[in-house]
């Protein structure tokens, strides 16, 4: 006679109890379509899975570690089309949160969890004294200020008749026969 049935009673108890533990290692699956992102302080999901019944497509909800329901998280309308659906929630703290994706039809899209990180404060560093936005206000003082094209012309206009009337001048002033 052969003592088979201990044996198989002692491996289906180990298989029994190495079930559960091989089950918690497998991270949760998200669901089919449905995948959530967090950007800062804004957590969004995305899916494929659900279709406009009277110009809805569902509702998603993000619940924080000591809600339960569906109902209790902050719930959003999804928006898109027929290839993709999603939603959004902004100024979200840090925390471990669980996004939930119900369908207009009554089903689950998905269920997935969700960290998001604190966001970093920003420190504060010195920073340096204004300065001047044209350089250093030096020179003969046409650096100070900017002219304009008829400006500048004038002043040309008026520096070349001085010097036209100073060569006149002088030339009169140089002959010995004038009255």
């Amino acid at each position: 006679m052969r003592n088979s049935s201990p044996v198989l009673r002692s491996g289906l108890t180990v298989a029994a109890a190495a079930l559960p533990l091989a089950l918690a290692a497998i991270p949760a699956a998200a669901g089919p379509g449905i995948s959530v992102s967090t950007t800062g302080s804004t957590v969004s999901v995305t899916t494929s899975a659900c279709t406009q019944i009277n110009g809805s497509w569902g509702t998603a909800s993000l619940l924080t570690s000591s809600q339960g329901s569906f109902a209790q998280g902050r719930q959003v309308t999804l928006s898109g089309t027929s290839t993709s659906q999603s939603a959004a929630w902004s100024s979200v703290s840090a925390g471990t949160y669980t996004v939930i994706v119900i369908c207009s039809d009554g089903t689950t899209a998905g269920t997935q969890s969700v960290v998001v990180s604190p966001t970093p404060s920003p420190t504060r560093s010195p920073s340096p004294s204004a300065s001047p936005s044209r350089g250093v206000m030096g020179g003969t003082g046409g650096t100070a200020t900017d002219y304009g094209t008829v400006t500048l012309v004038a002043g040309g206009a008026l520096v070349g008749t001085g010097l036209l009337g100073t060569a006149w001048y002088l030339r009169r002033r140089n002959k010995p026969y004038r009255f």
